[in-house]
């Protein structure tokens, strides 16, 4: 494991390499008064302004492609990303996955494993980075990309697909596509790396487990820096060792206390082609641990989008707590509902739940996960008929700004 001392002193000599090459970093830098060569702690790295996604379209727009920030030369890149905005990521010659290879290890695919992958090989670098990983531990990979299922459900069974790459949804197309048409022997797929979704992933997750018999996986990845953080069977996500994580106010882009939810600003330790410090992802959690420096070695699961979050009584509540209580509690389905009664913020739940259940074992449940996960009491708890609460609905209304 890199110490403190090591690591920082890579980010001098790294990032300071990185602004002579990238003159939108030296600007950066600069304008804080920072100097990347001086940089010794995590401190000092957080005296640089947090670099927010929207910062990044705007400079690219100025100064295309890349918006002064391409640490290398065009001859030394082997590919060019395309994400919505658009924004244009640059990605060196050999750097197969990006670190997803982890991801791969922990789950156990190798060399024995032929890799379905669903994901998208234009633009946008998931498929490429999921087949690159796959390649990586010497699994063999069949690049379906999107759509095609029936096509792709023959390929499962005639191939012996182990593994599948894919959205939630697709694969659970799959799956059935699969069953329904050639039966349920003819399933042998045992590992799926699903794409993250709000609302009720997580029991979605737990459900496919049990529905079609294969283990589950994701990762935190994005296409600005390739894999942040992967799932390892602890808690969250463990942050991958070339990227320095913090938990930060969105505003203020300092860091929050331990345990605290706020933005994922990332570091990344390889700026050869890409340096990307102190970059927003303007996705929100909380830190699981800390390292020796204070940053953060495992993160919670995603909590929501920056902005996706309603304060009650002075905190964030965010979609997952509803989610944390849906698993819980058993529910088939919850919102959370915000209002502004006598000067005081007032947040209830709703649910939907199977007739078996028992309703007071349920009350309890979500009123003690609620002040759990959010640290705030709950001040009402409703069950609702199945047609009073639609599939998909949004985990939280907020009502009380209206």
């Amino acid at each position: 494991m890199r110490s403190a001392a090591d690591t920082y002193t890579h980010i001098q000599t790294a990032y300071t390499k990185a602004a002579k090459a990238a003159p939108a970093l030296q600007k950066r830098f600069e304008a804080a008064g920072v100097d990347p060569g001086g940089i010794g702690s995590i401190q000092d790295l957080s005296r640089l302004p947090v670099l927010k996604k929207e910062q990044l379209l705007q400079q690219q727009r100025q100064d295309p492609p890349f918006g002064g920030y391409l640490a290398a030369k065009n001859s030394d890149l082997g590919r060019i990303y395309v994400s919505p905005g658009p924004i244009f990521e640059p990605n060196l010659q050999g750097a197969a996955g990006r670190g997803m290879d982890t991801l791969f290890r922990a789950a156990g695919v190798g060399a024995q494993d032929v890799v379905l992958n669903t994901w998208m090989y234009h633009l946008v670098p998931a498929g490429l980075l999921f087949d690159e990983a796959a390649q990586a531990v010497g699994a063999t990979v069949i690049p379906g990309g999107v759509g095609n299922r029936e096509l792709q459900a023959q390929i499962i069974v005639e191939t012996g697909v182990t593994t599948i790459c894919a959205s939630t949804s697709f694969f659970m197309a799959l799956a059935d596509t699969v069953i329904e048409k050639y039966g349920r022997d003819a399933w042998q797929v045992k590992t799926a790396f699903l794409g993250g979704e709000m609302g009720d992933w997580m029991t979605k997750r737990r459900q496919i487990e049990a529905d079609y018999g294969v283990s589950t996986w994701s990762a935190f990845a994005t296409a600005d820096l390739g894999m942040i953080a992967y799932e390892d069977g602890g808690d969250g996500y463990l942050v991958q060792p070339r990227r320095i994580v913090q938990i930060c106010d969105p505003v203020t882009g300092q860091p929050k206390p331990f345990g605290e939810t706020g933005e994922v600003v990332v570091t990344t330790l390889d700026p050869d082609a890409w340096p990307m410090i102190r970059f927003g992802t303007g996705d929100s959690a909380f830190a699981l641990e800390q390292g020796y420096d204070g940053s953060v070695t495992r993160l919670s699961p995603l909590q929501g989008r920056v902005g996706d979050a309603v304060k009650v009584r002075e905190i964030f509540v965010y979609p997952r707590a509803i989610e944390e209580v849906v698993i819980a509690a058993g529910l088939l389905r919850a919102q959370a509902i915000t209002t502004r009664e006598d000067d005081r913020d007032m947040i209830r739940i709703k649910a939907v739940v199977s007739e078996e259940s028992d309703l007071a074992a349920i009350e309890i449940a979500v009123m003690e996960t609620f002040q759990r996960v959010a640290r705030i009491r709950l001040d009402a708890f409703e069950i609702v008929a199945t047609d009073a609460l639609e599939e998909g609905a949004a985990l939280i209304l907020n009502h009380k700004d209206a």
